[in-house]
């Protein structure tokens, strides 16, 4: 219900937009964010966004680099990742969520996608 795609090998400095298809179940009133998780670590949190109100709120790790967006015709959201660092390589997931506001933790999360994966070489 949830497909995450656009990862890939990028060198320090350059661009990747990732894109999350939701279907099925997943309705364009959910909040929808992305997390990463790299080797070793935990989930964490990395943007959300809510269509209506229109809301998003950014990890201050990636503020000011990252950009989230939705298309709600398309049930498509997207991150556009600018000015990526080694430390932003992870598997990046997208996840929708059924409670309220603009949720930060996982657990807050109903439907979460495969992953895909962002390397960022130095």
């Amino acid at each position: 219900q949830l497909q995450a795609f656009g990862g890939g090998l990028v060198q320090a400095g350059g661009s990747l937009r990732l894109s999350c298809a939701a279907s099925g179940r997943i309705s364009s009133s959910y909040a929808m964010g992305w997390f990463r998780q790299a080797p070793g670590k935990e989930r964490e949190f990395v943007a959300t966004i809510r269509w209506s109100p229109y809301s998003t709120h950014y990890a201050d790790s990636v503020k000011g680099r990252f950009a989230i967006s939705r298309d709600n015709v398309k049930n498509t959201v997207y991150l556009q990742m600018n000015s990526l660092t080694p430390e932003d390589t992870a598997v990046y997931y997208c996840a929708a969520a059924t409670s309220y506001g603009l949720p930060t933790h996982v657990r807050y999360y109903d439907y979460w996608g495969q992953g895909t994966q962002v390397t960022v070489s130095s």
